[in-house]
């Protein structure tokens, strides 16, 4: 059987699906129409996803510098910080390093034992004014009741009455605070009631 295009099959019905005239040009840019449409969104978006792809790894990469500039910045000014303190500290040691230079340069022929006693305690004086300024405090316990978190007993020696228990009685070592923290306990012998 052939097919003769001027045959009725052809004719007012032709527009129908399965019909040769779905494969006319027109139709074609009909269906490709939709499908270029949709091409052309699915395009715009994958230009858009990359478009804020590339500016979060923009934001991402200035913030990370921010960051190591901002770190570099805070070790340096940290240790310029510790530098000056250093300085400071050194500055006020000045004085009675002095003055022990002095005592130290004595003629022990010339000068009396009273007369280096009293230079020793004007320098003893001098240096913990210097480290009371920095932060430093002195613990001095005697008369007080034992602290085990700031006082080490190294001995322990009778009370007398019950209201001694656990007095320290001796310091043998002064200790140290520094801006709170513990340098040092204070040795010491404290009082224990064994009524």
């Amino acid at each position: 059987m052939t097919l003769d295009r001027d045959n009725d099959d052809f004719g007012p019905d032709a527009g129908e699906p399965g019909s040769d005239d779905a494969f006319a040009p027109g139709a074609e840019r009909q269906a490709g129409g939709d499908g270029d449409a949709e091409l052309q969104t699915v395009d715009g978006q994958l230009a858009d996803l990359e478009r804020r792809l590339a500016d979060a790894q923009d934001r991402y990469l200035r913030l990370a510098a921010e960051y190591e500039n901002y770190r570099k910045r805070s070790m340096r000014e940290r240790a310029e910080s510790h530098s000056r303190g250093q300085a400071e500290l050194v500055k006020q040691l000045l004085d009675p390093l002095d003055d022990l230079s002095r005592f130290a340069h004595v003629d022990p022929a010339t000068v009396d034992a009273g007369t280096v006693v009293q230079g020793a305690e004007m320098v003893e004086k001098k240096l913990l004014k210097a480290f009371s300024g920095a932060g430093l405090e002195a613990i001095d316990p005697m008369n007080q009741t034992f602290d085990p978190t700031l006082h080490e007993a190294v001995a322990t020696e009778p009370a007398l009455s019950r209201e001694d228990d656990h007095v320290v009685s001796r310091v043998y070592q002064v200790g140290y605070l520094f801006n709170g923290q513990l340098l040092r306990p204070a040795r010491v012998v404290v009082k224990q009631w064994n009524g």
